[in-house]
């Protein structure tokens, strides 16, 4: 079955959400600026609120996705906040000042997050070359699945972008299948997400293969992002998503 990730800003949003059919949350503040890492007390709210997993991010400032010192000593406590708090996973993301994936930050950060589930976020479509991206972010066991849009345009507009991405996932999956205890359950996703319509999701899903998907402002009366999420539209959304074999 695809599974629906739904952005949480609070916990209105997430008592909704889950009431409404979503099957996960990204936990956010400043949804304007593309998601930064909420309050504690927000988030233990949130994990206490719900029975779907939460997923939190951990991101110390929109500036960039480059960290410095203290921006990776802010996001190490972060983590480790969230993991006592019982969220189910976080969302993390980091490039260095040359445009690639962070590693150095990966394996200082990771450890921390213990058995949380993570996912890589968006920063990952600034990459020039996202297949090799995508590629080291794989060799990373606590690494579950990558946020993208297959680039810097809305999802829609890169569905060739994003099925070649799900097709390097589910090659390797087989690798993961043979040679290690994970199952074809947790093999590493791909999570579309931005610009994704409710209109088109069915055609979207059945182009790209992709088995998750992320939504946000699509699922928000008038489709403002700072608006309350409209429960007719994300019903409408998790029926047509749960339908698909």
């Amino acid at each position: 079955m695809v599974k629906l990730e739904v952005i949480a800003t609070c916990v209105e949003d997430a008592l909704l959400a889950e009431e409404c059919g979503a099957d996960r949350l990204e936990l956010i503040t400043a949804i304007t600026e593309g998601g930064l890492t909420p309050s504690i007390g927000m988030i233990q709210q949130v994990v206490d609120a719900v029975q779907i997993p939460v997923n939190v991010m951990v991101r110390p400032h929109s500036r960039s996705f480059v960290y410095g010192q203290h921006d990776i000593a802010t996001m190490a406590v972060d983590i480790e906040e969230i993991a006592k708090v019982g969220a189910a996973g976080i969302v993390i993301g980091a490039l260095t000042a040359d445009g690639d994936i962070d590693v150095a930050l990966l394996d200082q950060l990771l450890p921390l997050a213990g058995k949380m589930d993570v996912t890589f976020h968006r920063a990952f479509d600034e990459l020039d070359n996202r297949p090799a991206g995508l590629e080291t972010l794989m060799s990373y066991p606590q690494i579950s699945r990558v946020l993208t849009s297959g680039g810097l345009k809305p999802a829609p507009q890169a569905v060739a972008e994003i099925q070649q991405l799900v097709g390097i996932t589910r090659d390797r999956g087989r690798g993961f299948l043979s040679n290690s205890a994970r199952t074809r359950e947790n093999t590493f996703q791909i999570l579309a997400g931005h610009g994704l319509t409710i209109e088109g999701i069915e055609a979207f899903i059945a182009a790209t293969g992709v088995t998750e998907v992320h939504f946000g402002s699509a699922v928000r009366l008038d489709s403002s992002a700072l608006a309350p999420i409209d429960p007719v539209r994300l019903k409408a959304l998790a029926t047509k998503i749960h339908s698909i074999g």
